[in-house]
């Protein structure tokens, strides 16, 4: 054998030869095989870009998560700070306002969930050691007829689950971080990306547009303040709901005589903000106190004041409100948060929503090409409300 293209006959090289040319042969491949592997191969490399991107945020979690509470906070106050901006209020005043005012609302809620947790904390303790108990004495006595060996070995299982579920759900992808250190540095770098977002948000996102080639900077420019739009809402709506929810949850253990209402009330009002999943896991925590403290029948109806506020959200105020403001079935709501709690934990579940409706209506911008057809309305109070006019077409 001479020459380096001498191979054995049968060998792997002519097999492979023969299978190649095979499969590059149209006839033999039906049409609905090759638009299924066209189509795979592109979803493969989506897929894979899509799982860079998710790795350089964990990577960059510290920075990430401060990012996006920013985010959400502006998307918070930006009704109030452009209807001052509006009203020729100095962008400064806006600010200092908008800071201060929301920093006096939440050392309220802090200072009254603080005041009646001290104020009813020791007869609580001791009510629901007398009704743990109660219920140990209950089980012994009872029709079940456990054995207090029984009784602490079911504990001590629901008390590993708990631990278990807590672990799972504060270890996601991108918590907070492991250390107060974390925690406060994280909080401080949200604050002042607040700040910069609204002191010169137009600044930002012109140097962000320039970013993009010259040719998609219009589509980004639309798809993005479309996007904006709907976040705003969202944040607009999320917080009418979880007033809605808070008060009524709130006020319901109140007129029942469950301790604590206020602390109940702030976290309804904090957990709605994880729309459908939220408000159900904390209000859960008010019927607990009430068959602890109250007793069976109180808790009864506190479970119904709980189950009312949350078909109230259900049928009026998510169809009505949140639907039209997010523009994401309500199944999609679901599976996106709990899908977001399964990656990103607390996090996850928290920005998933806002980010599914942003994703959306960004899908929906560029796929009919709105920015050339003018079917999108720019509205006047977004990020560029502080650019002049002229300037507001990206270059």
């Amino acid at each position: 054998m001479s020459g380096s293209d001498e191979r054995p006959r049968g060998s792997f090289f002519d097999v492979l030869r023969q299978i190649t040319v095979s499969t590059d042969s149209a006839s033999s491949v039906p049409r609905g095989l090759r638009v299924a592997t066209a189509y795979a191969w592109r979803f493969a490399v989506i897929a894979l870009a899509i799982g860079i991107a998710i790795w350089i945020v964990i990577q960059l979690k510290l920075l990430v998560i401060p990012l996006m509470i920013a985010i959400l906070v502006t998307a918070l106050l930006w009704p109030a700070f452009t209807w001052m901006l509006r009203r020729r209020v100095p962008r400064w005043l806006a600010i200092v306002v908008s800071i201060l005012g929301t920093l006096a609302i939440v050392g309220g809620l802090v200072f009254l969930v603080v005041w009646q947790i001290t104020r009813e904390w020791s007869s609580v303790q001791e009510r629901t050691v007398a009704a743990v108990g109660e219920l140990r004495q209950y089980l012994i006595d009872g029709p079940l007829h456990l054995t207090p060996g029984q009784i602490d070995d079911l504990l001590a299982q629901a008390w590993s689950f708990l631990q278990e579920q807590a672990a799972l759900l504060w270890s996601g992808a991108l918590a907070l971080g492991s250390t107060v250190g974390h925690v406060v540095a994280g909080t401080l770098l949200a604050l002042f990306i607040l700040l910069c977002i609204l002191a010169d948000g137009g600044g930002i996102w012109r140097w962000t547009v320039g970013l993009f080639p010259r040719k998609a900077r219009a589509a980004t420019d639309g798809a993005a303040r479309a996007g904006w739009v709907t976040v705003v809402n969202y944040a607009r709506t999320q917080l009418l709901v979880a007033t809605i929810d808070a008060v009524g949850i709130g006020l319901g253990a109140f007129l029942l005589g469950v301790p604590l209402p206020i602390p109940v009330a702030v976290l309804v009002f904090l957990g709605s903000f994880v729309p459908i999943v939220g408000a159900v896991v904390t209000g859960a925590l008010a019927v607990f106190l009430a068959l602890v403290y109250n007793g069976p029948w109180i808790a009864l109806w506190m479970l119904v004041v709980v189950l009312g506020v949350q078909q109230l959200e259900g049928h009026v105020l998510q169809p009505l409100l949140m639907g039209s403001a997010v523009k994401v079935h309500p199944l999609a709501v679901v599976l996106v948060v709990a899908g977001g709690a399964m990656i990103a934990g607390i996090p996850g579940a928290l920005f998933a929503v806002p980010l599914a409706a942003f994703a959306n209506v960004v899908g929906v911008y560029l796929s009919r090409r709105a920015w050339e057809t003018g079917d999108s309305p720019l509205p006047e109070d977004l990020i560029w409300s502080t650019v002049p006019r002229s300037r507001r077409t990206p270059e």
